[in-house]
Formats: C-alpha cells, sequence, structure tokens
C-alpha cells in the first residue's frame, strides 16, 4: 500500500471509529465499501484497509452474506471485550509495574486528576483512556499495546451507550485513586486485582444498546 493509501485508510478508520463510539453509527448499521469510498473520494483499496482495522478493534464485524456491519452492543459482546480486555490489561500492567519510575505515577496521577475535574463525559473519557494507556505503556509490548488500545476503543463506545441510557455526572473516580496507590506501594497483585475488577466493573453496568 502506498504512503497516500496509508493516509486514507488512517483518515477512514478514525472517522468511522468516530462516529461508531459517539453513537452516530448505530449497532448492526450496514457499512458500504462503494458508499465510504464515495464519502472520502478514494478507492475501494483504503476502505477495505479501514475496515480490516475496524474489525482488529472490535468496532464492526464481517457477517456472512450481510458484509461489514457495525459490531452489537449485547449482553456477549459487552461481557467478551470486558473478559479479554481484563486478561490483556492485567498481563501489561504486571510487565509494566517493575519498570513505573516517579514519572510514570505522576503521569498517571494527571490522568487521574483530569478525570475527576471532567465535566462532560467526552472529557472524561478522554482521561479514562489516558489513565489506562499511562498504567501498561512502560511494559513496551507493542502488540499487547496495540490489541488494549482497539479494546479501549470499543469500551469507550460502552462508556458512551451508558451515558446516553443513563445519563452521566461529574464524579471522583475511586477504583483508579486505589490502584495508583497500590502501584506507589509497589503493591502489584493488589493493583493487577484491582485493575481486572475495575475493567469487569463495566460488564455489569453496561445497559445494551437498542
Amino acid at each position: 500500500m502506498t504512503d497516500e493509501n496509508t493516509t486514507i485508510t488512517v483518515r477512514i478508520a478514525e472517522a468511522i471509529s468516530e462516529r461508531i463510539i459517539s453513537g452516530a453509527l448505530q449497532p448492526d448499521a450496514p457499512l458500504r465499501q462503494d458508499h465510504v469510498a464515495r464519502e472520502f473520494n478514494s478507492s475501494h483499496v483504503p476502505v477495505r484497509e479501514a475496515f480490516w482495522q475496524l474489525e482488529a478493534r472490535h468496532l464492526v464485524v464481517t457477517v456472512p452474506r450481510r458484509g461489514v456491519r457495525v459490531a452489537p452492543l449485547d449482553t456477549d459482546s459487552v461481557k467478551e471485550i470486558a473478559e479479554i480486555r481484563a486478561a490483556l490489561e492485567v498481563v501489561a500492567l504486571r510487565n509494566a509495574a517493575p519498570k513505573l519510575t516517579s514519572a510514570h505515577l505522576t503521569r498517571i496521577e494527571l490522568a487521574l486528576i483530569e478525570g475527576d475535574n471532567a465535566l462532560t463525559i467526552q472529557e472524561f473519557e478522554m482521561a479514562n483512556r489516558r489513565f489506562h494507556h499511562a498504567l501498561v505503556a512502560p511494559c513496551a509490548m507493542p502488540r499487547l499495546l496495540a490489541s488494549l488500545d482497539g479494546l479501549q476503543l470499543a469500551n469507550s463506545r460502552l462508556v458512551f451507550a451508558m451515558a446516553r441510557s443513563v445519563g452521566w455526572r461529574p464524579r471522583s473516580n475511586q477504583d483508579h485513586r486505589l490502584i495508583l496507590q497500590a502501584l506507589r506501594a509497589r503493591k502489584v497483585d493488589q493493583a493487577c486485582n484491582l485493575l481486572a475488577r475495575h475493567i469487569q466493573t463495566i460488564e455489569r453496568l453496561a445497559v445494551p444498546a437498542s
């Protein structure tokens, strides 16, 4: 793929990703290659590549005889995302924890504070993504981090769906604070257990989109 096609692919994938996460594109909505190619004035090659990237991020699915569609937000999907993300993020944190410096811990704390001070769901979720990324970035395992980035986007979609369904109000994230406290005390097992429980909470709270 040429550099130009790569740039178009990224632009298409990011645009559709944001539409899915925000709810502008609803679960099971069809995504037609020709329509997307026309919208972005591109050939079908970068569109196909963008669809593959979105599928890797758990945002779209390919359904036999029905084509590419926005991934569902049913109970089974929510459970699957939470279980996979909890398992992988704990692996990443176990590998990151021995490498955490005071600078890393400061970045984690800043993301926590940004989340506490968020006035909108959009601000909160951006801070939430930064917090979870800062937790595991020192693991230096690029394939694992790429998988977690995709799962985090899928998680963001659940957060926005819940906000649309039951509302959202500014609040402190006590789970984040307890995880940081455990890491500062070098209690890695405790931090990992807290992290797994925190991630799986969304499985219990999520309200599948209708």
